[in-house]
């Protein structure tokens, strides 16, 4: 099939993600691969290479900042796709804008806030709740310059595409989270950092496929698969379908941003491996998971912009 001419860069007809086809049959055969490999062997993958260290525990609570960074980057795509629209649609652009700004606040404060709140020196019930409030405002200050950047840079010449990326975007990352968080409770899976403080750590591992449904509860220890921090990592595969909307745009430039999200989602990979977090097939399931519903998604409110 012969590539045509999208929107300033030449693309093949079949994409998914802005990216094409191929590259997608590719992140699926190397989940898969990880998911067959960690069956077997996830227990010694992780006696061999969990370590805790510093850099990994910064990377562990910072890294996901990349992540998140789209929620407001998707947000500034719906309000520039809105307002190139007018007339009643400028508070709705406002509002949508906002909302991706809020969520990247939220996620963050919820999943890594105990940290920050930490480095500002907060204890709950003991210090003034002033600390709490500042610590939430470290995340709202960290996001609040992406949508300006974004609102520059995008091309509003086809509002109905920025409106189907950016609605993409926000839409995928709840719905794959929530995913996540339901199957935790399915799989109840303990963790190797549990496991590691038990006199026989061996004797109570479980493979994924070895289900207790209901047992985690709110126990963190029992919620190790399907991987909700490579949930959030895996978000970075939507980044081409950014570059794809900017003004000065092109193949190039969508491939670069793929490779670079390959590269992050592998490194993050292995951080929650060696922070004794996540086995294998944990990390594996949780890109599985999450490149899926993106793709899915992001193909039917795209598909009639192909």
């Amino acid at each position: 099939m012969s590539p045509k001419r999208l929107g300033g860069c030449f693309m093949n007809k079949k994409t998914i993600m802005a990216m094409p086809i191929i590259c997608f049959w590719a992140v699926i055969a190397a989940c898969v691969v990880g998911i067959i490999i960690g069956s077997f062997r996830d227990y010694e993958i992780n006696v061999a290479l969990a370590n805790k260290t510093d850099i990994g525990s910064f990377f562990a609570t910072y890294g996901s900042y990349f992540s998140y960074g789209l929620y407001p980057a998707a947000g500034a795509c719906l309000y520039s796709g809105f307002r190139r629209k007018g007339g009643g649609y400028l508070l709705l652009a406002r509002l949508l804008l906002i909302l991706g700004w809020f969520l990247a606040v939220y996620y963050s404060n919820s999943y890594n806030g105990k940290a920050v709140r930490a480095l500002f020196g907060y204890t709950a019930g003991e210090s003034s709740p002033g600390l709490s409030v500042l610590s939430w405002l470290f995340w709202a200050v960290l996001y609040c310059w992406i949508p300006f950047v974004v609102i520059r840079l995008v091309d509003d010449k086809d509002p109905d595409k920025l409106i189907a990326v950016g609605a993409a975007i926000l839409v995928a990352g709840v719905v794959a989270d929530n995913i996540n968080l339901w199957l935790k409770q399915v799989g109840s899976r303990p963790r190797y950092k549990y496991l590691i403080t038990l006199q026989d750590p061996k004797s109570e591992f479980r493979n994924w496929w070895q289900m207790i449904p209901n047992l985690a509860g709110n126990d963190d220890n029992f919620k190790s698969w399907p991987s909700g921090n490579m949930t959030i990592a895996s978000m970075m595969f939507s980044l081409p379908m950014l570059t794809d909307v900017m003004k000065k745009r092109s193949l190039k430039k969508n491939t670069i941003a793929f490779v670079l999200a390959c590269v992050f989602v592998v490194v993050y990979g292995y951080n929650r491996i060696h922070m004794t977090n996540h086995f294998l097939s944990d990390v594996c399931f949780g890109v599985l998971i999450t490149y899926l519903v993106y793709s899915l998604i992001s193909t039917a409110f795209l598909r009639r912009k192909g």
